[in-house]
């Protein structure tokens, strides 16, 4: 652990200067408020208020509000404070509660020092020595850059409206309420790194690469979990990353070259579209991926949102899973088969009464609207969980500022049978050339009965 210790004693000596700029933040503005603007006060303001700018752009594409705002700030019935906390999320070990992250001094971390504050988000360990759980993405943070860490500081410090609600506190059963053990835990699974940019790539490929791996946190939902909860891979180098992992029982599909339950037969221009509208090559975003587009995505720039694209089509395919055939031929004996009922097909006769009308006998959906489902990589993914809950609970598709208009896709609960919606998955897991493993009637009702429906 040396190499980690001296990361650490080079941080503290970053955090110094840090701090002192952080902590001349407001007197610089009254200053620049209450006497003569001169240019030298003047570039300072400026200085100062350019990087709260940058640390709001940086907390948007890190999603700090999908997780410590309780609810999408701006909507209706009643918003929640931003960053107020209050959000539980579920994990294999019990709810656990987001924590309050405004300025507010009593229950928030209006107190926290530059170098708490990088502590926390870096390393997984609040002022005290208390220790995050890894539902805090500190292991994908700790790579983020010493210049966007005081950035996102700065942004949090000063603008940010303080919220004084506490949030509920987090109780675990034992022995997951021992936090001690999580140094155990952070030893093992948490590195200290900063990104290390690769020479032989582009500066583009760098910045996705960086976006997707540190700020982005991708690998949190994307990437397959281990025993004790870990991420098993944190970058490229490492053979399951990003290859799909299961979150509160949606499963985050691969995002490798894959072509069938991938992102292989996707464009670049497909996948920023996807990311800024929840729309694109004709995939639609669902479930917990819509607040990661409300949230996070539509606020990107296009170089960023470029620069996503350009890594992630450049990760070799991986894991791969499902297979689609995409001679025309096989889409088109679906159709007939919809069309005339000639062939005992279990499952055709519910989608062409519940989905054929938005998904259509093609399965190619409408664009802006609905998904396709013929050749859709999470519909022939190893995992139908997220096809199962999408049934059972709805979904709606992104509200973003110039996107498509949102549609909602109804719950079936009390209108399909667990059998009934076993069978239309396991038809669309084989129609218009998809070939995936059909889904179990058990599958629904374990579902059903974890989701509470």
């Amino acid at each position: 652990m040396v190499f980690g210790l001296r990361a650490k004693s080079l941080r503290r000596c970053f955090a110094c200067g840090a701090l002192a700029c952080a902590v001349a933040l407001p007197a610089i503005c009254r200053a620049a408020a209450a006497a003569p603007v001169t240019a030298d006060v003047a570039d300072t303001a400026d200085t100062a208020t350019a990087l709260v700018a940058r640390g709001a752009y940086l907390a948007k594409l890190a999603d700090c509000a999908g997780c410590h705002t309780n609810a999408p700030t701006g909507r209706p019935p009643k918003p929640s404070p931003p960053f107020a906390g209050g959000l539980p999320m579920g994990s294999p070990f019990g709810t656990i509660w987001a924590s309050n992250i405004t300025p507010d001094p009593g229950f928030g971390i209006g107190r926290y020092s530059y170098e708490d504050f990088e502590r926390a988000v870096r390393d997984g360990i609040a002022p005290g020595g208390k220790r995050l759980y890894p539902a805090m993405p500190f292991p994908s943070f700790s790579k983020i850059s010493d210049d966007d860490m005081h950035a996102l500081y700065a942004y949090f410090m000063h603008g940010v409206k303080p919220v004084a609600v506490p949030a509920p506190k987090t109780k675990l059963p034992f022995p997951f309420n021992q936090r001690w053990a999580l140094a155990v835990w952070d030893e093992v699974f948490a590195p200290e790194t900063r990104f290390d940019p690769r020479s032989d790539r582009s500066a583009k490929w760098n910045r996705g690469a960086y976006l997707v791996q540190a700020l982005g946190h991708c690998g949190a939902c994307h990437t397959p979990r281990g025993p004790a909860y870990e991420e098993r891979g944190l970058n490229d180098g490492d053979p399951l990353y990003l290859t799909g992992g299961t979150n509160d029982h949606w499963f985050a599909p691969n995002l490798t070259g894959d072509p069938n339950s991938g992102l292989g037969r996707l464009s670049a221009d497909d996948i920023a579209a996807f990311l800024k509208h929840g729309h694109g090559g004709g995939l639609l975003a669902f479930g917990s991926m819509v607040e990661v587009v409300e949230d996070s995505g539509q606020y990107m720039n296009d170089d960023d949102l470029q620069a996503i694209a350009t890594y992630l089509k450049t990760l070799p395919p991986r894991e791969k899973s499902g297979h689609v055939d995409t001679d025309p031929a096989r889409n088109a004996a679906t159709v007939e088969v919809l069309r005339t009922g000639s062939v005992e097909y279990p499952g055709a006769g519910i989608y062409n009464a519940f989905c054929a009308r938005c998904h259509r006998a093609d399965g190619q959906g409408e664009a802006g609207k609905y998904p396709r489902l013929a050749g859709n990589p999470i519909v022939v993914a190893p995992h139908a969980a997220s096809l199962v809950r999408l049934l059972i609970e709805g979904s709606r598709s992104a509200d973003t500022i110039d996107g498509p208009q949102p549609h909602r896709m109804p719950s079936f609960v009390g209108k399909l049978s667990d059998t009934e919606i076993a069978r239309v998955l396991t038809f669309i897991r084989h129609a218009w050339g998809n070939e995936a493993q059909p889904v179990a009637p058990r599958e629904v009702t374990q579902m059903r009965s974890t989701l509470h429906r």
